[in-house]
């Protein structure tokens, strides 16, 4: 199966894992001891779950998906830390705003998340569009940020971002015109299922029941504009976080994870050009869709980096 930088990036040699997952459907319903509550705040009203006590984790979603790919990881954090899982603006069951999608203005509705549940430091763990937000996030509150995990997906304006660009398989990056919505409205399903499909090494491990949820999900009012806004806010990303490097870099630690079938160790080359404190690792055995693929290593990863 070809990586998701095969094409951009040529020299990338993934390391070789053994896979380890056996095909595991998503569990998408948080356990009865999570809560939910809707955050009003930087104009936008954002749904959030949370539950568990102790040090606080920020879990951010990336396209496709909604905070629900969090639950494996949720559950398990939450025995020993205060896990807070938002849906990002303009996806899931947050509002929809006409406007705001570039990650500058979302990282000020995680950190008005954060000041609603009165929290002063977290380690925030995101993966895919998660990872623009979260970049951003750093950037502006480091202070806010004990430690982060970015997972399997580039940052706007960071590394070899315009090569990563070329990518056939990115399609969908400058996907858009003035009848995107109208061709798949009705058809949201099949939109979807090609993200599922092509950036996963196993396909039936993402799940039937995953797909039926998030393509309902996705098919709501407003929420495929939405989708298509986080995507044309990418140029914007790029200035902004440009701006930002030309004279810093991220210097809290930062694990960057890549799925062994896509970004691999590529994704830690990647983000040594934007922060200074980087550890590598690799999700055995997965593509993309790391929660789907392979939860429990996901799960050992972030937990072993975060618990130092």
């Amino acid at each position: 199966m070809r990586t998701l930088l095969s094409l951009a990036l040529a020299s990338l040699t993934l390391m070789a894992v053994p896979a380890s997952a056996s095909a595991q459907s998503q569990a998408l319903k948080y356990p009865a001891t999570f809560s939910t509550r809707e955050v009003t705040t930087n104009g936008a009203t954002i749904h959030v779950r949370s539950g568990g006590k102790g040090p606080a984790v920020v879990l951010l979603h990336g396209y496709g998906e909604t905070g629900d790919m969090w639950v494996p990881l949720a559950a398990d954090l939450a025995r020993d830390h205060t896990v807070i899982v938002p849906d990002l603006r303009g996806l899931g069951l947050s509002s929809k705003p006409a406007g705001g999608f570039d990650k500058k203005t979302q990282a000020g509705d995680v950190s008005g998340v954060l000041a609603a549940y009165g929290v002063q430091q977290a380690d925030v763990v995101a993966h895919d569009i998660g990872n623009m937000v979260a970049f951003q996030f750093a950037a502006q509150h480091p202070e806010q940020v004990r430690r982060l995990v970015l997972i399997d997906a580039p940052v706007p304006g960071v590394g070899p971002w315009e090569e990563i660009l070329k990518n056939p398989l990115l399609w969908h990056f400058r996907f858009g015109g003035p009848d995107m919505e109208r061709l798949v409205a009705g058809r949201e399903r099949i939109y979807l299922d090609r993200f599922w499909n092509e950036f996963s090494a196993t396909p039936a491990r993402f799940s039937e029941t995953a797909r039926q949820h998030y393509a309902k999900l996705y098919a709501r009012p407003g929420a495929m504009h939405s989708g298509f806004a986080q995507f044309a806010a990418f140029d914007q990303d790029a200035v902004d976080n440009r701006a930002f490097l030309a004279n810093n870099r991220l210097k809290m630690p930062l694990l960057a994870l890549g799925g062994e079938k896509s970004f691999g160790l590529q994704m830690a080359a990647v983000m040594r050009a934007g922060a200074e404190d980087v550890t590598e690792g690799v999700v055995p055995g997965s593509g993309h869709w790391i929660m789907e693929e392979n939860p429990s290593a996901t799960g050992k990863l972030v937990r072993d980096f975060i618990s130092k």
